[in-house]
């Protein structure tokens, strides 16, 4: 069996982006056989940047309805919070004293902001707490606490798993093959998802487009994207982003028909519309089933009770070695 293992900051309410880029080709990786799923949700990684109580109650419980809504089986799948897995702090303690500052130096969330502070000339290290400076360690104690052979990741986030393989080897030199070093699984079909503005989608930019709002917000949202100045009538190039997102949402016979309407001279603003209609039919049984799950809370709290002793079995099992090869 190969371990696959993934995680997901509750920072924000989940867009469409977050669907196609992360959740569907997660929950497209249980359906193989001869893999065997931990998917997480990482809220003490979400203190970097959040520091409100209800703020991370509210996105905790958004990510957990959300992969839920979307097909999230917690029958087949691990599926817990990170706060409930003590060993992964103890085990990120343990990785701190192998692993190389100039290790630390070199993640790319650490050198953005030095670069940023030298562009304003302030201190190269204004603003880093250590939890930021730390971050990728206590990702590596994620991915390594359960022995995890794969781990799909964004383009972005494929530093981590490097930095996690590189700590797993650090410690194995020292104290002997006791750590998996993980690989990472890139979805390059998807790995760059365009927003309202043609750039990627991100809450960065304000180009997304909310995976479950209200009908009326998404046809809003939808009626956003920025086209060119074709008129009807006119041919239109399909290389833009009203057709890179219909054809997310359409499949392939209903994007060549798009594309062949296009060509053809369909007008902007029946585009947007058509578009509209088949993201409201894709994303409305998935809409009523997260709505639902909002409303039932003590079901998801269950379940992520349920999956973090699942997950801790291995987890203690994980740490038991690695004390007994440290000495402990």
């Amino acid at each position: 069996m190969k371990r696959i293992l993934t995680g997901v900051k509750p920072t924000g309410y989940a867009h469409v982006g977050n669907y196609f880029g992360a959740i569907k080709p997660a929950i497209e990786l249980t359906k193989q056989q001869d893999t065997e799923c931990f998917y997480f949700i990482a809220d003490y990684h979400a203190l970097t940047t959040l520091n409100n109580k209800q703020e991370m109650q509210d996105y905790t419980y958004d990510i957990a309805c959300t992969w839920l809504a979307c097909g999230v089986d917690p029958n087949k799948v691990v599926f817990y919070k990170q706060s409930d897995i003590p060993e992964t702090f103890e085990l990120n303690w343990i990785l701190c004293n192998v692993t190389p500052k100039g290790l630390m130096n070199r993640a790319h969330a650490y050198k953005a902001c030095v670069e940023k502070n030298e562009m304003a000339n302030v201190d190269r290290d204004a603003g880093v707490n250590m939890g930021l400076y730390n971050y990728p360690i206590l990702m590596a104690a994620d991915i390594l606490l359960f022995d995890t052979d794969y781990v799909p990741v964004g383009l972005d986030q494929k530093q981590h798993v490097e930095i996690a393989r590189d700590i797993a080897n650090y410690f194995n030199k020292k104290y002997g093959e006791t750590l998996k070093e993980p690989e990472d699984i890139i979805q390059k079909e998807t790995a760059t998802l365009v927003g309202l503005d043609g750039r990627k989608m991100s809450k960065s930019y304000g180009n997304i487009i909310g995976l479950f709002t209200t009908e009326e917000q998404l046809r809003k949202s939808i009626n956003k994207i920025v086209t060119d100045s074709r008129m009807p009538g006119e041919p239109k190039d399909t290389d833009c982003a009203l057709f890179k997102l219909y054809s997310l949402f359409a499949g392939e016979e209903k994007s060549k028909e798009f594309a062949k309407k296009l060509q053809e001279g369909l007008g902007w603003g029946e585009a947007k519309k058509q578009l509209f209609e088949v993201a409201n039919e894709f994303l409305k049984p998935m809409r009523e089933k997260y709505f639902y799950y909002q409303t039932h809370r003590d079901e998801v709290d269950k379940i992520l009770a349920d999956g973090a002793i699942k997950a801790r079995m291995i987890a203690k099992k994980t740490l038991s070695k690695v004390r007994k090869a440290i000495g402990v």
